[in-house]
C-alpha cells in the first residue's frame, strides 16, 4: 500500500516535492522519508536529509497554535472527534515520562529517538500535553528533529543499526 502511494504522488509531483509531502505526514515522517529519498530516488546524503528535516518541521508551528482549539473545536461538534482526541492525548501521555520529568530537554530527547508514535506530530501533542510554552517546544521538537534525522540517515546508510 505504501508503494502505491508513494507511486501516485510520484506521478504528481517530482521526487522533492514527494519527500516533503511523505517527511510532513504523521506516521511517515522522516523516518520514512529519509529512506525513501535515499533507496528510491537516489539523492545524495545532505539533500535527502535537509529535505526531510524542512518537510517534517512544516506541520510543527501549526500544530503547536492550533492543536488545542482544533481539537476542542473537533471534539464538540463530532463524536469520532472525542474519542480520537481522547484516546491520542492518553496514550501520548502514557509514552512520554520524557517529557513530563524532564520538558522542553526531555521532549527533544523524546522527538529524537527514531521510534514509532516519538516523532516530530507527538512532539507537538506532548508539549501540549505538558504545558511546555510554544517556543520552547518549537525548539526542542527542530533540536529532536535534527538528531532523530542523523540517526535515520546513518541507519539507512547501514552505518549504525537501530535493532
Amino acid at each position: 500500500m505504501a508503494q502505491e502511494i508513494i507511486r501516485f504522488l510520484n506521478r504528481l509531483f517530482p521526487p522533492e516535492v514527494v519527500i516533503l509531502i511523505v517527511s510532513a505526514l504523521p506516521i511517515s515522517e522522516l523516518r520514512g522519508s529519509i529512506p525513501l529519498a535515499l533507496g528510491v530516488f537516489h539523492f545524495p546524503i545532505a539533500k535527502a536529509y535537509f529535505l526531510s528535516i524542512i518537510g517534517n518541521l512544516i506541520p510543527v508551528i501549526p500544530l503547536l497554535i492550533f492543536l488545542e482549539s482544533l481539537s476542542k473545536w473537533l471534539s464538540k461538534r463530532f463524536n469520532w472527534a472525542e474519542r480520537f482526541f481522547t484516546w491520542l492525548f492518553t496514550r501520548t501521555s502514557k509514552k512520554s515520562k520524557l517529557v513530563e520529568e524532564y520538558g522542553a530537554i526531555g521532549l527533544a530527547i523524546f522527538v529524537a529517538i527514531p521510534l514509532p508514535m516519538t516523532g516530530a506530530w507527538t512532539g507537538c501533542v506532548a508539549a501540549f500535553l505538558f504545558g511546555i510554552r510554544r517556543v520552547w517546544a518549537a525548539l526542542s521538537i527542530a533540536s529532536g528533529v535534527l538528531i532523530a534525522g542523523i540517526i535515520v540517515t546513518l541507519a539507512s546508510l547501514g552505518i549504525i543499526k537501530l535493532f
